[in-house]
């Protein structure tokens, strides 16, 4: 287990300020489909694609809830607000699964063209999990963080089983991953 300072991600999850808009409202939403090239290194190397779809982002109403939630209960509250949301905001998938949905995406568009897209969502609890209630049972966000040029090519990171708090003085956020390190997302690539 390894706690990871990681102010990027979550400022972008829950602190970006109104000056990082990340699309004029008056857009129509268009879907954004990436695939990515996946290598976990936690549990024995493994590697894939994956497939992430972004159906809509999260309005700036949806974020301020979930900042009130996390800044009044902490992470059990957000994760209550989180896993509130309707409708989702896209899902991610490998290959041969159905895949699972997401619940938050904030995109922030670069005056150069590139952008961050952050993405937040629950994680999935299996039976075995949920009835034995193993430490796991405390990291339950799955976080993405990608970083795209202008035509939307770039590489990220997944933490898949995290746990969100406050720093000790209160002025920054801090991810715990439940694993050694975050998934690599190469060769992340947004499908035209």
């Amino acid at each position: 287990m390894r706690k990871i300072a990681v102010l990027a991600i979550v400022a972008g999850f829950l602190l970006a300020g109104p000056a990082q808009a990340q699309e004029k409202k008056a857009e129509k939403p268009k879907p954004y489909r990436f695939t990515a090239f996946a290598i976990n290194m936690n549990s024995g190397p493994r590697a894939g694609t994956i497939d992430i779809v972004l159906e809509r982002l999260t309005t700036p109403e949806e974020r301020d809830g979930l900042i009130a939630a996390f800044v009044e209960g902490g992470q059990d509250m957000l994760l209550k607000a989180l896993q509130k949301v309707r409708p989702r905001v896209g899902y991610i998938r490998t290959p041969n699964s159905l895949g699972y949905d997401l619940q938050y995406a904030w995109r922030i568009v670069n005056s150069d063209g590139t952008s961050r897209v952050i993405i937040g969502t629950d994680r999935p609890i299996n039976f075995w999990e949920a009835s034995r209630q193993p430490r796991t049972i405390d990291y339950p966000f799955t976080i993405i963080e990608m970083r795209l040029d202008k035509e939307g090519k770039g590489e990220g990171r997944m933490a898949a089983g995290t746990k969100i708090s406050k720093s000790r003085d209160g002025k920054t956020i801090e991810l715990e991953n439940y694993g050694i390190s975050p998934v690599a997302l190469n060769e992340i690539k947004l499908q035209k």
